[in-house]
């Protein structure tokens, strides 16, 4: 082999090439050299001889040497010494310490110098490996462009020049075909270190690619002044795109299409013809929502955060648009947002409320005795259960046209009997089921909950002191790729994870699990046998 067998000058020069063809530190090639060396030697001289290379980095000139450890009783002659004949070579020996005796070069055959040879191969591979995964891992969120080396079953190798990555199948664009030698740009989403050396995954597909493209091609995004604020795309179809301003002088959307759209059209030719939608961003969630759901015209929009859903209302001859081909406006903006969009008629939103004026009719006319007109009366007020009905301030009664202080003290009067019957066949059914009177001393404990619970079980406060907060309020797992959820003891409750934390806390608080101060920290969330059994 030809760095074993070359004199000093040639192991320097032999060195310089590798490092500099591998575009890896010169210093990593000798000490592989060294290695290489050494390993072959040890074919030479046993191979459990401690043998050591040194290629001094300026002259060329190699040594080798052989390391002893000092020990009080030999085991192993090979590499081991013992404390009196170390002292003839060293007279402060001590034990544990190391005697080096330097070794006559050596000629190697064919066999140790391929050995050798390996030895160097695989260092430098290493060496390279790791140079490429240092100089790419810090650039994951950029474009990078690169020719394609090669296709293997729809999976796309691109040399980057100083390595290669990967465009995987699902990560190209629909009915994107690429050859080798083609130019491809795309977006480093991961990179990882591998058995086979780090891979470099790249994607056309990714929403940054798309906003990386923008920066590229809109000055005012490179230079902060127009900000991306999010990206929603159905690859090689459709995509939206928020953008908002930092300069009030500067439209976002004008900055984006550029002078005759030539600044999207570029964008829109790298992604084979993707059609973009350039939305301005708002804080305010209906506005973001209604500017979200263009081209389409928006009648009305109601917020429930709570669920964090949206309810938009839009003419009848505006629902396909605003749906869009196979769902695809409505779902992007959904993307865009954040947020899940129901999308209604302004038809259909007057049956549906019409359905519940009717129903909450009904309800008040069963429930308070009363005729249509009363019940009719309360339910266009906006009053939505007997509840609110019974503890309302009076006057809000008599100021609805019609109603004076009598009517409206019978009509409470009324709310507030009913309440109680229907108070008194719940603690009824709740003693017929076995639950505790302590368990109705919890804050935030109805009656309709403590049936709900001895439906379930929970009859005593260690029993709801032993549950989890899963078991109140319910759990999703996932089976088959669909979400499927599992009600809990108290669901339709409307009850949150923290109410229900809070529950749990005040029952292991009463059966005396905890202490006050342990209610001042965040409750976690334990199952019954992760929670202290109470001092004997």
């Amino acid at each position: 082999m030809a760095a074993v067998s070359a004199n000093r000058l040639e192991l320097l020069q032999i060195a310089e090439a590798v490092a500099r063809e591998k575009s890896i530190d010169r210093s990593i090639v000798i000490t592989a050299m060294e290695d290489a060396i050494a390993k072959a030697a040890r074919s030479r001289y046993g191979a459990e001889t401690d043998v050591h290379a040194e290629i001094n980095a300026k002259t060329g000139e190699l040594r080798l040497s052989r390391h002893m450890l000092v020990v009080e009783n030999i085991e192993n002659p090979s590499n081991q010494i013992g404390v009196e004949e170390a002292r003839r070579h060293n007279p402060a020996a001590q034990i544990g310490d190391t005697i080096s005796d330097a070794l006559p070069p050596l000629e190697y055959g064919r066999i140790a110098a391929q050995s050798a040879k390996q030895v160097i191969v695989q260092k430098v591979r290493e060496a390279e490996r790791d140079r490429q995964y240092q100089e790419y891992k810090d650039r994951i969120g950029d474009i990078v462009n690169g020719i394609v080396k090669r296709v293997e079953y729809g999976n796309v190798v691109v040399d980057l020049g100083r390595g290669e990555a990967i465009v995987r199948r699902d990560e190209m664009l629909p009915r994107e075909t690429m050859r080798n030698g083609d130019r491809i740009r795309a977006y480093i989403y991961d990179v990882r270190r591998e058995a086979r050396g780090p891979q470099i995954f790249l994607s056309r597909t990714h929403p940054q690619f798309m906003a990386k493209l923008f920066a590229q091609e809109v000055p005012e995004i490179y230079d902060g002044i127009v900000e991306v604020k999010a990206v929603a795309r159905d690859p090689g179809s459709r995509a939206k795109i928020a953008v908002i301003s930092r300069d009030s002088s500067v439209d976002p959307v004008g900055a984006c299409v550029g002078m005759r759209g030539s600044r999207v059209q570029a964008v829109v030719n790298e992604l084979q013809g993707e059609k973009i939608d350039i939305i301005p961003w708002s804080q305010d969630t209906a506005t973001f929502v209604v500017n979200a759901l263009a081209p389409a015209e928006v009648a009305k929009v109601v917020l429930d955060e709570d669920r964090q859903r949206i309810e938009v209302v839009v003419p009848d001859q505006q629902l396909s648009l605003a749906i869009g081909r196979r769902g695809q406006n409505v779902r992007l903006a959904s993307q865009l947002t954040s947020w899940d969009i129901d999308i209604l008629t302004e038809q259909e939103e007057s049956e549906r409320r019409q359905a519940e004026f009717e129903k909450r009719t009904k309800m008040f006319m069963e429930t308070l005795n009363v005729d249509e007109v009363v019940g009719q009366l309360l339910a266009s007020e906006g009053f939505n259960s007997v509840e609110e009905l019974a503890y309302v301030e009076p006057k809000e009664l008599t100021s609805i046209e019609g109603f004076d202080e009598d009517t409206a003290g019978e009509l409470q009067t009324r709310a507030r009997d009913y309440l109680a019957q229907i108070e008194a066949e719940l603690d009824t059914k709740r003693q017929e089921l076995g639950v505790d009177d302590a368990l109705k001393e919890i804050p935030g404990v109805t009656t309709k909950m403590l049936v709900a619970l001895g439906e379930n079980g929970v009859k005593t406060v260690e029993d709801l002191a032993g549950c989890a907060t899963d078991d109140l309020i319910g759990w999703t797992e996932r089976k088959d790729g669909e979400a499927k959820h599992e009600p809990g003891f108290l669901d339709g409750f409307e009850l949150s994870r923290e109410e229900c934390e809070a529950l749990i806390m005040q029952a292991r608080l009463k059966a005396g699990w905890v202490t006050e101060a342990d209610l001042a920290r965040p409750a976690a969330e334990e199952t019954p046998a992760e929670v202290a059994e109470p001092a004997q």
